[in-house]
């Protein structure tokens, strides 16, 4: 019986499975706790950089500067990284959301492109990316990145699908004559679909996840403006600072929560080890 429970543990096993699938993916389980701080993040994102591009005035062009070498450190410390960090890795997605914000705000309105024509152009690079990526990669998988160049590929995708939110989300708050929550709503009738696509079809996993990833970011970008302009603006009036604290609260909150769990059933693993030795 002893030889029995040494030679096939399936709790052990599974537990040593786990551990393994931790330590190789840098990269975060795809799942409803996913999306909802994937929210939070690009809402941050967007009041954050208002925050300081407009609140303390530090203005479009330097805002963009400072926030895109943030991103910068960020990335970097991400891709030396030899495993998962939650905190690191939802503290890069939040700075390509505050980097992308700046960045289309100067785009559309410093340079004078607009919300339409800096929409498209953004349109244009992220195809680029996606058609270079995939002709390297052979594939545009989130879930199944095995070299450090796949994952820089993974990271200028987030970087310009979220500047491209930030102008989406913009024109169809004040140029579409939808209103923020016009916008938020249509925005998230979009999403519905594409869950609805998801649970009923056999529709791409991976073309669907960078349309709900891109969707999701003009999203963010139209709840970030409910939040923070004023009620005759059609907003809730709490303001860059108030909705930025808000939302990082929510933020990391999720993140500790999911993290506890995965640690929970670690520790269950363990503990179930124990009593079969």
């Amino acid at each position: 019986m002893e030889g029995e429970l040494y030679s096939n543990p399936p709790s052990f096993l599974l537990f040593q499975d786990m551990k393994q699938k931790i330590i190789e993916s840098k990269l975060p389980s795809i799942n409803s706790a996913f999306w909802i701080m994937k929210i939070c993040a690009t809402t941050l994102g967007e009041t954050a950089g208002d925050l300081l591009s407009m609140t303390l005035k530090v203005g479009y062009a330097v805002s963009s500067v400072i926030l895109f070498g943030l991103f910068i450190v960020t990335l970097l410390t991400q891709l030396r990284a030899k495993k998962f960090h939650p905190y690191l890795y939802w503290m890069v997605i939040l700075s390509t959301s505050t980097a992308g914000t700046t960045m289309s705000d100067y785009m559309d309105r410093s340079m004078g492109l607009g919300y339409a024509k800096g929409s498209a152009i953004l349109v244009s690079i992220l195809g680029v990316i996606f058609l270079v990526w995939f002709l390297l990669e052979k594939n545009l998988s989130v879930v199944h990145i095995k070299t450090q160049r796949a994952e820089i590929f993974y990271w200028v995708a987030i970087l310009f699908s979220n500047t491209l939110g930030t102008a989406l989300g913009d024109f169809l708050a004040d140029d579409s004559g939808l209103g923020f929550v016009g916008g938020a709503a249509l925005i998230g009738s979009l999403l519905l679909i594409l869950l609805a696509l998801f649970q009923f079809t056999q529709i791409s996993r991976v073309g669907l996840f960078w349309l709900a990833f891109v969707l999701t970011r003009p999203f963010g970008a139209t709840m970030g403006d409910v939040l923070t302009k004023l009620p005759e603006q059609g907003g809730l009036g709490l303001g860059t600072i108030g909705s930025s604290v808000v939302l990082a609260v929510v933020l990391f909150t999720t993140i500790w929560v999911t993290q506890k769990k995965l640690f929970d059933r670690l520790f269950k693993g363990v503990s179930t080890t124990f009593k079969l030795i």
